[in-house]
């Protein structure tokens, strides 16, 4: 993907031209599609057809060579990964040098040996796992065929969540592999947390002076001319996470239920779950999304939270604090602009020593990796103060905790349906640990909205998720609890624009009569036509678990036969059963394929290359 505006206005294309677009663009590389957007722009411009350039020999127009130019190759999953790429593309166009912006999916891997500058922005999915658009070219760089690099110049930024134990895991291998094949860092690897800047902008400083020095060194010489364009660059969009729209909610709707108990009149057991359906307007907002993208939401840190934090702390919440140009309260601080549900390594490494907990110092160990992503995984920061009191003041406790995270939503409806709304479904998250009640605290927000109020949105596109577009295609849709969302909006998207591809989901969750999200509309689209095949998994309803993964293999045959005649496949839901997902994949493959296991794995690589398996999974 090129640099791309983080949200696009609605196609004025009919549904023809789209799948023409789509064929058109299949394939092209960065500066390929640098110059169609050029070439369109003068047309647009009522320049009528640009020239196309053609040197002696019938060749087009002389693209710099890898010596003279940069290029900057990024893998995303949630977009920040792309962004950063962007910025340093954009520098580097902007100090006059040669340079070309590609996703890693995008990116033929033959050119790697001719590379002589090459900057990696990526970010790291799960346990040091790398984001879906990034598979293919990591399997190729860690295999076998990956080229000796003797002439590389190279530097990598790594995007990662020191709440993870794994904290930028992909870039330190993909650092340490290209070292490894011949290749001269240009830049130490760089590893940004969610505070990207901090560490995203010195190390861009860096390497783009480097870059100036090397490519003026290996600049052609006098006279020498190299066909540039002019990129159209569409306008950013106007709500962004630093500036999001307040939407009013439209509806906040419980969708789970309670299970019967006995045959007395109206006995029902607690609800184990709190799923809520929630309509938001985006009326006068400008903003579009495509079935796919995800909605961030900024949210407040619950009241309750904020003063157990407090409490723990034995911190003034109305104290003053100032940190660079801003001062608040430290119960604003904390209730908007902190993390509070969220660890980091290096809060617990403050932490640590300011407590002098031994234990706790033991768990920081490199060796203790189990230990550690064990504490991340239960612990709030409440629980850390309460279990290892240490004296902070206001100033540092704001200092040392990360800013709030961006929490993204994956979209339940299609504008085509709903108009200027966008619906989301989620898991309020409530628990009990370390004796005391958790609630999730972007969950607990959006739980708590009544109709009539405002939650500050904007939209996170995910270009890797979408419909076919060519809609002949077959889909096969795997959404087990809240990963049923994205595909509410693949379904409407497609009924709404008269696909003729057939739609297949499977669905799960831990009890039918409780968890079966969106019952209703799921069997009157049976009827309608708009869902040709539904498969369910209710995994607590009798004695064997039965799950997603399950279904797929008991429907193997028929699945291998739809993904044979071009079907397109996506999952959405947790990190955990993606991985379920994948190995079900790899089985029926290798079951319909004859048994070769290696075979299967370079199938659902191919499929991935091709766009034709979609992952969302957190």
């Amino acid at each position: 993907m090129t640099a791309a505006p983080t949200a696009l206005p609605p196609s004025p294309l009919n549904e023809d031209r789209k799948v023409l677009l789509a064929r058109l663009v299949d394939g092209l590389d960065a500066p390929s599609l640098w110059w169609l957007s050029g070439y369109t722009a003068g047309l647009a411009q009522g320049h009528g057809a640009p020239h196309l350039a053609v040197l002696p020999g019938g060749g087009a127009a002389a693209a710099p060579q890898a010596g003279q130019r940069l290029t900057v190759l990024y893998g995303s999953q949630t977009g920040n990964a792309r962004r950063e790429a962007e910025k340093i593309a954009q520098a580097a166009e902007a100090a006059g040098l040669a340079v070309r912006l590609v996703r890693t999916d995008s990116y033929r891997t033959g050119e790697l040996a001719s590379e002589r500058l090459l900057y990696v922005v990526i970010s790291t999915q799960g346990e040091g796992d790398p984001p879906d658009d990034s598979i293919g070219f990591t399997e190729f760089l860690n295999g076998k065929r990956a080229p000796k690099l003797p002439e590389l110049k190279f530097a990598v930024l790594g995007l990662g969540d020191t709440s993870y134990a794994d904290f930028c895991g992909i870039a330190r291998k993909i650092d340490a592999r290209l070292a490894e094949l011949g290749g001269q860092r240009v830049a130490d690897l760089g590893q940004a947390d969610l505070d990207i800047d901090t560490v995203a902008g010195p190390w861009r400083e860096t390497a783009l002076a480097k870059a100036g020095e090397l490519l003026k060194a290996a600049a052609p010489a006098a006279g020498a001319h190299l066909a540039t364009v002019t990129p159209l660059r569409p306008a950013a969009a106007a709500w962004t996470h630093e500036r999001p729209f307040a939407a009013e909610v439209l509806a906040n709707q419980r969708i789970t239920g309670r299970e019967f108990r006995s045959q007395g009149f109206l006995k029902y057991g607690p609800v184990e779950k709190d799923v809520r359906h929630i309509e938001l307007s985006l009326e006068g907002s400008g903003l579009a999304y495509e079935p796919g993208d995800a909605l961030g939401i900024r949210h407040r840190n619950p009241e309750p939270l904020v003063a157990a934090v407090l409490e723990a702390a034995k911190l003034d919440g109305n104290a003053a604090v100032t940190l660079g140009s801003e001062t608040l309260p430290l119960s604003e601080w904390l209730a908007t602009r902190r993390e509070l549900t969220r660890l980091s390594r290096p809060f617990l490494a403050a932490h640590a020593e300011r407590s002098g907990a031994a234990a706790l110092q033991q768990l920081l160990d490199p060796t203790q990796t189990a230990g550690l992503a064990a504490l991340l995984g239960d612990h709030q920061l409440v629980d850390v103060l309460r279990r290892w009191p240490a004296a902070w003041d206001h100033e540092a406790l704001v200092a040392a905790l990360r800013p709030q995270a961006q929490r993204l939503y994956s979209i339940a409806s299609s504008r085509k349906r709903v108009g200027e709304e966008a619906h989301l479904t989620l898991d309020v998250l409530r628990y009990q640990a370390h004796g005391h009640e958790h609630l999730g605290a972007a969950s607990g927000f959006l739980a708590a909205l009544e109709e009539g109020g405002q939650v500050p949105v904007y939209i996170e596109p995910n270009e890797r998720f979408r419909v076919p577009a060519d809609a002949s295609r077959d889909i096969v849709m795997v959404g087990p609890g809240t990963g049923i969302a994205p595909f509410r909006g693949f379904v409407q998207e497609r009924a709404e624009a008269g696909a003729g591809g057939r739609n297949w989901l499977f669905f799960g969750a831990q009890h039918f009569n409780t968890g079966f999200l969106y019952q209703t509309e799921w069997q009157e689209a049976l009827q309608r036509g708009e869902l040709h095949r539904l498969d369910l998994a209710f995994s607590r309803d009798q004695a064997a678990k039965v799950y997603v993964q399950d279904r797929l293999r008991e429907r193997g045959a028929e699945l291998y036969a739809w993904l044979q005649n071009g079907a397109h496949f996506y999952v959405c839901g947790s990190i955990a059963m993606g991985k379920d997902v994948h190995a079900a994949l790899l089985d029926v493959v290798a079951a319909h394929n004859g048994g070769d296991a290696e075979a299967a794995a370079e199938y659902l690589t191919a499929l991935q290359t091709e766009g034709r398996y979609g992952r969302d999974v957190y």
